[in-house]
């Protein structure tokens, strides 16, 4: 008989409570650091936690990934005789990609590590095709395959509205921040397959708006399935001023508007929106 696939993947994810209940999916958390103190991500700190943290001027750093969960989790699921696919965020963003194959030599549970060049809800789009894919008895190699061409029809842009995230992190000048504070510059960035890199800047929240009304076009002729707008505590009416940009009034495609993970938030600051699109076809530029 042949071994059955159980799907794992990590906190930056973002999958609602129902999904994760119906396709049994494991996830690591991961880890941020305030003040010095280490914060296990839904563990002693929540998503509204950390936004209240950045409120009150704390800005989080990311913390290295936790190796022994992942052994832990891989030998937990992998003890009845499973395999493991571990789907986890992009290698760009974070150390997680390389703990989680780390971790994979020192389990007795074989298990295969997917660079999702990805995370939340884009990561999910993967996670839940291939959770999917493990119920209809595919192999580790169609699963695989299957997520490097979900992938190929993802895109993930993130409106960041301030950049004191990006200062804090010290992925930003702070006499460049300064600047950018006076003239209140906006920026667009897109993940890469390798590399975050600046797309689009302005001056106001306009910069957010015209950047949607041009995604809208771009996906005419390749009609987006799935939309998330996972952000930071950003006012709900800006996010249907988007949402409605985006989609066509008569469009009956999955939405999600739910705050991202903590380890997100590190990077993009409070107010970003990451704007996640799984389009019918590939979305080359």
């Amino acid at each position: 008989m042949t071994a059955s696939i159980k799907i794992l993947t990590d906190s930056s994810v973002q999958l609602t409570a129902a999904e994760i209940k119906k396709y049994q999916i494991e996830i690591v958390p991961l880890s941020v650091e305030i003040d010095g103190q280490s914060f296990v991500d839904g563990e002693n700190i929540s998503r509204p936690e950390l936004i209240d943290n950045l409120r009150a001027g704390k800005y989080p750093k990311t913390s290295q990934p936790p190796l022994g969960r992942f052994v832990e989790a891989y030998d937990r699921l992998g003890a009845d005789g499973s395999e493991v696919i571990a789907i986890v965020l992009s290698d760009v963003l974070s150390g997680t990609f390389t703990t989680a194959q780390t971790a994979a030599t020192m389990s007795n549970t074989k298990v295969t590590v997917i660079n999702s060049k990805s995370t939340d809800r884009g990561q999910a789009f993967q996670v839940l095709a291939a959770a999917q894919d493990a119920q209809a008895g595919k192999t580790v190699a169609e699963i695989q395959q299957h997520c490097q061409e979900i992938h190929q029809r993802t895109r993930i842009n993130v409106l960041i509205d301030n950049l004191d995230c990006l200062v804090k992190g010290g992925r930003l000048s702070r006499f460049a921040g300064a600047i950018t504070k006076l003239i209140n510059l906006k920026v667009i960035v897109q993940l890469n397959e390798n590399s975050l890199d600046v797309v689009v800047k302005g001056r106001s929240r306009k910069t957010f708006v015209k950047f949607c009304e041009g995604l809208a076009e771009r996906h005419q002729n390749n009609p987006i399935q799935d939309l998330s707008l996972s952000n930071v505590g950003t006012d709900p009416e800006f996010l249907e001023r988007l949402k409605n940009l985006i989609l066509p009034t008569a469009n009956q495609t999955n939405y999600l508007a739910e705050l991202t993970s903590p380890i997100i938030m590190t990077h993009t600051g409070l107010n970003a929106v990451g704007v996640i699109t799984l389009s019918e076809k590939p979305d080359v530029d």
